[in-house]
């Protein structure tokens, strides 16, 4: 291992969403007990470390995003000791530990804002946004992203506090100094207790304009009245960076800690916003989300992975993300295919930065739309054409061909399991399985630790004739390694001269069985990685 190894700029993260990983108490819900006793399972994978999605005290308007203590576990997740074993067994194992925190806004039940509507003169007053009504309707035309608008008006005190989401997430005044001041100490209980990092959610929110001037309008046709604003004065503040710089400060002062960040852009992306936040004074790692919105094609790919690295160029390092517990998962999305799933897996993993795997990624966990009887995330949202809710990417995970594919022992899970799915997409068939997706994730992320420069290394892509393959190399001043990935099913012909390399080496890794003396013909979806001489 090189000593130039960094565990959150050079390993792979996995992203856990709690409820719905491991059910230790038979209560349908996944929880901390449960995640400790699949870090075997973690090892096995070779990951480096985990992101949990919120575990803190919530009344649950949007499932642990919606924070009313920053520091007590939500009893349906455990204890504050399961917490402390977790971090202990998982650090045991080589496994770093990041929490989600939620900093832009808190819960209508914090203590906080409670002391906060309870008076205008309240000292937490201005722990949150409270603005008069203008001409008796809200202070301006600011939406919420779950719908509506992004006010409601408190009768006991008369005025309107801002939501950015739901009506049950007021926003924070992050130009308060006080509230800031006790945030940070929020923050320094969990890394007292040796929590690695943070992925901040929504942290681009964080200033608001000061003015509170109204969004202008102009993105065109969307299924959601929100993205129809240009959200230039309720994100994406310049004061923001002087805020995260503070932020950052504070982790630096513990050893070998990280921060990453979910920036909210225009979709399909803005990488040159989400890199503005990347930097010594900034994040580690922020998150481009283009690639959850691009579509299977080779060229596309190319153009959002060079846009990426133009964007962070200088300014830090990148993060790559194909699936989160927002969006439709990428295994669907690229057509419920698993040799499309083998190539995207190798795109993944073998780009210069910070891959992360959300949760059943590994084992081609599809986008199942849940029945509307048994939907749990549909609030606000009925205007939605053919909304499906966030619940079919949150499905719980799938071990083996027991009830309930081994999450829980109880017939009643939060979610229902995917029963038409699990025979093979499940983690105990596929172990045994050398030819399985599983066992292609867990060979890459062995070959991308062993070898310094798939981790560590330069990357220079290719721009070859064919629309359906992708090409780059990974390499540094002794070695250089091929990338080639096939888009399509059928096989490519390829023009070696084009390729820039002397001798063809040995094959490291390849999805097909197909045989290569030299490189002429790409056999139809195969992902490679072949050291050159």
């Amino acid at each position: 291992m090189s000593d130039t190894w960094v565990w959150w700029k050079h390993g792979v993260i996995y992203q856990i969403y709690p409820r719905s990983f491991q059910d230790s108490n038979s209560d349908g819900i996944g929880d901390i007990p449960g995640i400790i006793s699949r870090l075997e399972y973690l090892a096995y994978l070779g990951i480096d470390a985990i992101w949990l999605s919120p575990i803190f005290q919530s009344p649950m308007a949007d499932f642990g995003y919606d924070i009313s203590d920053y520091r007590s576990i939500d009893p349906a997740y455990g204890s504050l000791e399961d917490v402390v074993r977790l971090i202990k067994e998982a650090h045991e194992r080589g496994i770093r530990v990041i929490f989600d925190l939620v900093l832009n806004h808190t819960s209508c039940e914090h203590r906080w804002f409670i002391e906060s509507r309870s008076s205008r003169y309240s000292p937490c007053r201005d722990y949150y946004i409270w603005a008069d009504p203008v001409r008796g309707r809200p202070p301006n035309n600011w939406l919420g992203a779950f719908g509506g608008s992004a006010w409601t008006f408190d009768k006991s005190t008369g005025q309107y506090y801002l939501h950015s989401f739901k009506a049950e997430q007021p926003d924070l005044n992050w130009r308060n100094d006080e509230l800031v001041k006790r945030l940070f100490g929020e923050v320094s209980y969990w890394l007292d207790l040796g929590v690695d990092g943070f992925r901040l959610d929504v942290i681009n929110h964080i200033i608001k304009d000061e003015q509170l001037r109204s969004n202008p309008y102009g993105l065109g046709a969307t299924v959601r009245p929100y993205d129809l604003q240009r959200h230039i004065y309720d994100r994406n503040r310049e004061e923001s960076h002087t805020r995260i710089g503070e932020l950052r400060a504070l982790i630096d002062s513990s050893p070998n800690r990280m921060l990453v960040g979910e920036i909210n852009v225009e979709a399909p992306g803005e990488p040159e916003v989400v890199a503005s936040y990347l930097g010594e004074d900034q994040l580690h790692l922020a998150f481009d989300f283009s690639f959850i919105w691009a579509s299977w094609d080779a060229k596309e790919f190319r153009k959002l992975a060079l846009a990426w690295y133009e964007a962070v160029d200088g300014r830090g390092w990148p993060a790559w993300v194909l699936s989160n517990h927002d969006q439709k998962r990428a295994f669907s999305r690229f057509g419920n295919s698993e040799a499309r799933a083998k190539v995207a897996a190798l795109f993944l993993l073998m780009q210069r930065g910070t891959p992360f795997i959300y949760y059943g990624e590994e084992i081609g966990m599809r986008h199942r739309r849940v029945p509307r009887n048994q939907m749990v995330d549909p609030p606000g949202l009925q205007y939605w054409p053919f909304y499906a809710g966030r619940d079919p990417e949150r499905l719980p995970m799938q071990w083996d061909d027991s009830p309930q594919h081994g999450f829980s022992t109880s017939e009643d899970t939060w979610l229902p399991v995917d029963e038409e799915w699990g025979d093979y997409h499940q983690v105990a068939s596929q172990r045994e399985d050398p030819a399985s997706l599983l066992s292609w994730y867990r060979v890459i992320i062995r070959i991308r630790r062993e070898i310094d420069l798939l981790h560590a290394g330069d990357i220079r892509y290719m721009d070859l004739q064919s629309p359906d393959l992708l090409c780059f190399f990974r390499f540094d001043d002794e070695r250089m390694i091929l990338c080639l990935l096939n888009f399509s099913r059928h096989p490519v012909a390829v023009d070696p001269d084009q390729l820039h390399f002397s001798q063809w080496g040995r094959i490291l890794l390849q999805a097909s069985d197909a045989s290569y003396d030299e490189l002429v013909r790409v056999a139809g979806y195969e992902a490679m990685l072949v050291e050159l001489t």
